[in-house]
């Protein structure tokens, strides 16, 4: 037909024109809108007579490496155990990152600049962004196979607004703590990926299921992305804490619940698998959950054994999930989730919601003392009351 050629034309120049497009775009705000803060812009930070060790740039930077790794490696190389869209998985991965962190840092700037004219932008501003970017990886793990770079994009143009808008309303219109994003980034960004799988559905994408396989050497990448991940986790749940007892309360807890988790993961697994073997896919992701469930009451007083049983917890519940929940997602609610992030991050996700409402209302002044750490971690804290 006269017509396929150039059909064929178009969709080829889809991609050029929308990356080409939207970072003229992001370039032209970011112009417009974008400068340094306080502790970037040389002019304010030695007109002030600061020390240079003080910068906030030795303090955040650390974590926001190993957060920047998490985005880029361990997301792309988790979803690698599909043999058929590795290039994918790293690809697209590496793609909507780049432009999410560009967009995200607009939409953000712009929610919590309403008092500014301008964006003012720093390592924090980084953390933020790749947050932002992470919920977005999170969504692609539901679509992965289903759709192309482009459409990707666009995907990525409207998440990041609805994220921006989320977060604002959770974290600074209710005063929700949700420091390492179990409801932000874990449960919005899987549900945001189940919705549009769900209008993605085609009844002749079952038969391409055997596309979603794995092979040996694919799910050996995909573990390379699951250590990452889980070396990293600390980091990403503490990132954006205040420092001092919080910051390192928030990685401990992180540290000890990612341990339960891959023990509970490699039990279950055992369990429901056949014949006692192993899951390779239980093993990648679910472990995993152990990160997601304390994400927001890592930074409250846990505790250590609250942190193991809260992992234990997420990590049965996700590899249980991998068994029986996604079947059952598939054929009766026609949802493809094509890398299970239901059960790495949205049910977990839920349970670090219900975790942290549990740990908000058992607190007390007694467990945690007086100072602004305190207040900062549970506003309206109150001497012998817990936090209702």
């Amino acid at each position: 037909m006269p017509g396929t050629p150039r059909r064929a034309a178009g969709r080829r120049l889809q991609l050029p024109l929308l990356c080409l497009i939207f970072q003229g775009a992001t370039a032209i705000l970011f112009a417009i809108f974008v400068r340094y803060n306080r502790e970037t812009d040389a002019a304010l930070w030695h007109g002030g007579n600061h020390s240079s060790a003080n910068n906030e740039f030795y303090f955040r930077y650390p974590s926001f490496q190993d957060v920047h790794a998490m985005v880029f490696v361990g997301f792309g190389f988790l979803m690698v155990f599909l043999h058929r869209y590795g290039f994918s998985s790293v690809g697209f991965t590496f793609l909507l990152a780049a432009f999410a962190l560009q967009w995200s840092t607009l939409v953000q700037g712009f929610l919590h600049s309403s008092h500014s004219s301008h964006i003012h932008v720093g390592v924090q501003s980084m953390v933020n962004a790749d947050f932002c970017a992470g919920a977005l990886l999170i969504s692609l793990g539901a679509i992965l196979g289903k759709t192309g770079p482009a459409q990707l994009l666009l995907m990525a143009l409207l998440e990041v607004v609805l994220f921006g808008a989320n977060e604002f309303v959770l974290l600074h219109l209710l005063g929700v703590r949700d420091a390492g994003g179990s409801m932000t980034i874990h449960a919005f960004g899987a549900y945001f990926g189940l919705v549009l799988s769900r209008v993605l559905y085609r009844p002749r994408l079952e038969k391409s299921k055997h596309r979603q396989s794995s092979t040996y050497h694919s799910d050996l990448f995909a573990m390379i992305g699951t250590i990452f991940l889980w070396i990293f986790w600390p980091s990403f749940n503490s990132a954006p804490t205040s420092l001092g007892d919080t910051q390192h309360r928030t990685a401990l807890n992180t540290y000890y619940s990612l341990a339960a988790s891959t023990l509970s993961t490699f039990a279950l697994s055992a369990l429901v698998g056949g014949g006692g073997r192993l899951n390779m896919v239980h093993i990648q992701n679910a472990a995993l959950a152990g990160g997601v469930v304390v994400g927001t009451s890592g930074e409250m007083m846990l505790t250590p054994f609250g942190a193991l049983a809260a992992g234990f917890l997420a990590g049965t519940v996700s590899t249980l999930g991998y068994k029986f929940f996604t079947p059952i997602l598939e054929s009766k609610f026609k949802v493809q989730d094509t890398c299970g992030v239901h059960n790495l991050h949205g049910m977990p996700g839920i349970l670090g919601a219900l975790l942290g409402v549990l740990v908000t209302a058992l607190a007390t002044h007694e467990a945690y003392g007086d100072g602004a750490p305190a207040e900062a971690a549970l506003p309206g804290l109150s001497p012998g009351l817990p936090v209702l």
